[in-house]
């Protein structure tokens, strides 16, 4: 059997930290379980803020040497209820990685031209190179979580069903596993976190939204009629999430309801995950060293 360049092989046997909030892989994840508030033993709200600086510190070393290695490309995932914090969670928990290192994209309602290609393509067309991290905010997931909720959807994509629902998601979540298994055999490490907000917090934020007027443009008539499918919605996470987490590619339910607990874990688990990676500079051939003493001869001269 050919040795396996899966990003889980015997050079990084497991490059993924472990956590109390990582999804299982044998399909036994349950939404009601799940915690949306932080452990009754969590730091306080100043301490996960100071938590939070330390690892984004630790991230941008981090991102240098992985940057410098070009080994593996680096994939976070982000899904969510409205609300939850996507936005600035990527923002605070990339706020010191160098902008040449990495990119975000924010993948909304589909183009004409993104349905009239297969489910998978426009997030494809976006993955990240070796050496890059890259981040989805929202992803090909909403062709199972959003499209599930509202199959009318499939009208637009031209995608026949025969009205079997179950086996249509049942294909995609097959296709998914089969996509993220082959990035990860090419060298992409995949993180994926489903940030776990209650319906409770979520009203609290809307309602917060509509108290700030430089928040007010966040809210639409839409975000309640996306709240009143609310077990829609957790029905179609918890068949996501059961039928996508894998060893390659592993989801985080990672509870929201505390914004800086929130920061902090995701920060946490990407520092890890890069640590174990075991990244660094590129070693100088010896025959390139005797090049620099020479350069170094000449810069030196230019400035007498």
């Amino acid at each position: 059997m050919s040795k396996s360049r899966h990003a889980v092989t015997e050079a990084h046997p497991d490059p993924f930290p472990a956590s109390p909030y990582q999804v299982p892989f044998e399909g036994r994840f349950r939404v009601r379980k799940a915690p949306t508030e932080p452990p009754a033993d969590a730091p306080d709200k100043a301490t996960l803020k100071t938590q939070l600086a330390d690892l984004v510190e630790e991230l941008s070393e981090l991102q240098q040497r992985f940057y410098a290695s070009g080994q593996h490309a680096l994939l976070l995932v982000f899904q969510a209820m409205d609300a939850a914090g996507k936005d600035s969670t990527i923002r605070a928990v990339l706020s010191g990685v160098n902008p040449a290192g990495c990119r975000v994209h924010s993948f909304k309602q589909p183009s004409p031209e993104e349905v009239a290609h297969d489910f998978l393509w426009r997030t494809t067309a976006q993955l990240p190179e070796r050496g890059q991290i890259g981040v989805f905010n929202r992803s090909h997931y909403e062709e199972v979580l959003a499209v599930r909720v509202h199959p009318e959807l499939l009208q637009a994509e031209k995608v026949e069903s025969d009205g079997d629902l179950d086996a249509l998601f049942a294909e995609r979540f097959e296709s998914i596993r089969e996509h993220e298994r082959h990035l990860a055999r090419n060298g992409t490490v995949i993180l994926k976190f489903w940030l776990n907000v209650s319906k409770e917090e979520q009203a609290r934020r809307f309602l917060s939204r509509l108290d700030e007027p430089r928040k007010n443009w966040k809210f639409s008539d839409s975000d309640l009629a996306e709240r009143e499918r609310w077990p829609d919605y957790m029905k179609a996470y918890e068949a996501a999430l059961n039928a996508t987490s894998r060893p390659w590619a592993p989801w985080f339910a990672v509870p929201a309801d505390s914004k800086s607990f929130m920061r902090a874990t995701v920060a946490g688990i990407v520092v890890a995950t890069l640590k174990k990676l075991h990244s660094d500079f590129p070693d100088v051939p010896h025959s390139h060293l005797k090049t620099f003493a020479r350069m170094r001869k000449q810069l030196e001269k230019d400035i007498e």
